[in-house]
């Protein structure tokens, strides 16, 4: 009786909210990201007398599509510990210049990790942690006149944390997170008549903060905000250094959660760019997949 009180006791403090210890999951999400812009080229003159005169406006527009396929697998290490890999399937298409690019984009590993136990009615704190790889065709080696490019191009790491508190029937969470970019040197890439040597993309910083809601057992709906902070990036050609502005986004997300199985949530979202630097539309579908329909029947069986 001691013992089996024992271990009630020890389930009951090491409970998270993580996968259990050995076990996997594979989902897959689908988005879709609308993003129109004008950019004007604007070149001034001054004369003898110090006037400004206006030689040349050229406005250039931008309307870029893309569609995104992340297929993701997670395996729980240990109770607290979660491992994930993330691979993405990427198609670009720009209606304006009619450019296209499809492909693997870039893949990132991804942990998370719990160093509390949940306790129901108490805030959850979750650290997270990710290795973005280059393995998308690169922007600095594809030829931005024939094709668009599918990754960043560089490697980077991030990590943050995450919280959540469940006030029954009403779920409230938010992260931060930090991402710093390796800079990428011996590019050697051709650009307007001389040659892109590195790049520096800087540090960026991004938070989220939103609600769900539980309409009912089958049906709930969250809302969310994503802000982003994105430091000036450096670029080193042979002539000179060339740096951009630092940039802010801003999304508002709106999901809708449906139960279309017992054990399967299908969450259908909406999403609306509030800065310059933000697509101005979003579009998302998420939902897990079976792993017993992917195991032969023999294992599935063990299993059971």
């Amino acid at each position: 009786q001691e013992k089996s009180l024992e271990e009630v006791f020890e389930a009951t403090e090491n409970s998270y909210s993580l996968m259990k210890q050995g076990q996997t999951s594979m989902g897959y999400s689908m988005s879709y990201s609308y993003t129109a812009d004008q950019r004007i080229d604007i070149d001034i003159k001054t004369d003898d007398a110090g006037k400004y005169h206006v030689r040349s406006i050229n406005v250039t527009p931008s309307s870029l599509h893309t569609i995104s396929n992340n297929f993701t697998f997670d395996y729980g290490y240990k109770n607290n510990l979660t491992l994930g890999l993330t691979i993405p399937l990427v198609m670009k298409y720009d209606s304006i210049d009619t450019l296209s690019g499809s492909g693997i984009g870039d893949i990132s590993i991804n942990a998370r990790w719990q160093p509390y136990a949940y306790v129901p009615g108490e805030m959850s704190r979750t650290f997270t942690g990710s290795f973005k790889t280059k393995t998308g065709d690169s922007p600095f080696q594809s030829i931005s006149s024939k094709r668009l490019p599918t990754g960043s191009g560089y490697y980077s790491l991030s990590g943050g944390l995450s919280v959540s508190k469940v006030i029954d029937p009403v779920m409230l969470y938010g992260s931060g997170s930090a991402s710093y970019a390796i800079p990428e040197t011996n590019v050697n890439q051709p650009r307007s008549g001389t040659l892109l040597k590195e790049v520096k993309p800087g540090v960026s910083l991004s938070f989220s903060a939103g609600f769900a809601y539980s309409l009912s057992y089958d049906v709930s709906m969250s809302m969310s905000f994503q802000g982003s902070y994105s430091n000036k990036s450096e670029y080193t050609f042979t002539n000179g250094i060339a740096s951009t502005s630092a940039g802010m986004s801003g999304i508002f997300n709106m999901s809708l959660g449906v139960r279309v199985s017992p054990k399967t949530i299908t969450n259908i979202g909406v999403g609306f760019g509030m800065t310059d630097d933000s697509p101005d539309i979003l579009l998302s579908i998420s939902m897990p997949i079976d792993m017993n329909g992917l195991k032969p029947k023999s294992l599935v069986g063990s299993s059971l």
